[in-house]
This record gives structure tokens, sequence and C-alpha cells, in this order.
């Protein structure tokens, strides 16, 4: 739960500095008086330093400041950039057009600024031929050289082999 800040009548402690909504110091003064101080000026007394000795109140208006405050926090969240990790599955005798279309998929996806994990299942016994896997390997990472860097090389777990590709960073 975000912690609450004491508003108004919340505020028990005996005495607090006060700041105004300017900015400026009015100096420490018993809590009922910062309190009839705000209300004579249709503002709230609003607790923003509980710590400090006394604890440091400021005359604003809560519910201006909630609504800015929400604002700005919705703000940053859509100047997030979420990273997502895409997958791409081959097989170890995959033909020319299949691999093509799929390498096309991966670079779509490195575009948009995604990471891009490219598996290769082995079954039965495919798991013989693990170099031709690495070949494969190979060959899509080169596919996709001009606009992804290799974050994790082919590497065979159990039994499928695994590669990290991840868009590369422009200047």
């Amino acid at each position: 739960m975000k912690d609450q800040q004491q508003i108004n009548d919340a505020i028990r402690d005996r005495e607090v500095r006060v700041v105004s909504e300017s900015g400026e110091q009015l100096g420490i003064m018993p809590a009922t008086r910062a309190l009839q101080l705000a209300e004579s000026q249709n503002l709230d007394l609003v607790k923003i330093a509980p710590t400090a000795k006394p604890p440091v109140c400021k005359i604003m208006d809560f519910g201006k400041f909630r609504f800015e405050q929400s604002r700005r926090e919705k703000e940053a969240r859509k100047n997030q950039k979420t990273v997502e990790l895409k997958e791409i599955r081959l097989s170890v005798g995959i033909d020319k057009h299949d691999f093509d279309t799929k390498a096309n998929h991966a670079l779509r996806f490195l575009e948009a600024g995604h990471k891009v994990k490219v598996s290769i299942r082995f079954r039965g016994r495919e798991m013989a031929h693990a170099n031709l896997a690495n070949g494969t390997m190979a060959e899509f990472a080169a596919a996709c050289a001009e606009i992804a860097s290799v974050e994790r090389a082919a590497k065979l777990e159990g039994r499928q082999m695994l590669m990290f590709l991840a868009p590369k960073v422009k200047q």
C-alpha cells in the first residue's frame, strides 16, 4: 500500500514547520494555528516531511497536488519502453523459403525493438545432427546481423538449441 500523506486534522504533532504554497518559510508554529492558516486560504495542510524535527507541513491544494502527481506517474509509464521477447522456432531440416520467412519475421520483431529467441527443437534421431543445427543458427544470425547482435550464442539445452538476438543500439 502506498504511504498515505497526513492532511488537515490527521496531523497530530504539537508543533510543525510550515511552508506556504509559494514555498516561503512561515516558521515553526502549533499545528492548530497552521491548520487555521491553511483553512483561511481555502487550502489544505499537508505533512510532506514527517521524519523531520519538527515535521514539515505545506499549505497547498491537496486535490490538485494528487491530480498532478497521478498525471506525472501516467506520463512516466507512457514513456517507458517495454521490451518483449519474441520466439522464432526453426527445425534442423528447414527449407530455404521457410528459413527466409522466419528471418523476415525476426527482422520485423527486431526493428520494433523486441528481443528474439531463436530455438530449434530436436525430435527423435535429430539429436545426432546438432552440427547441422549449429550451421542453421549461424546462418540465421548472419541473416539478421544488419540490425541485430547475438546476445547469447547458440547453445544446446536438453533437446533444444537456443540463441538470443537483440536489436543493435542506434548511434
